[in-house]
């Protein structure tokens, strides 16, 4: 068991879950800076995630 077991579900899900609130947001039409807010905070999130996804990739290709 690596933290990668652990750090690659959290951060997909941390993504699903600022997509959906995103989702949310515009279909109750609620502001617009929120859902820009929400957009820029689910791109970063993404990022995290890619990277942490790599590196996970990365460290299984060691063993």
């Amino acid at each position: 068991m690596s933290i990668f077991d652990y750090l690659v579900p959290i951060a997909v899900g941390a993504v699903f879950l600022v997509l959906c609130l995103g989702i949310w947001n515009m279909f109750r039409g609620g502001s617009p800076n929120r859902s820009q807010s929400l957009m820029r905070w689910r791109v970063a999130l993404q990022f995290i995630a890619i990277v942490i996804i790599m590196g996970a990739i990365w460290y299984a290709g060691r063993w």
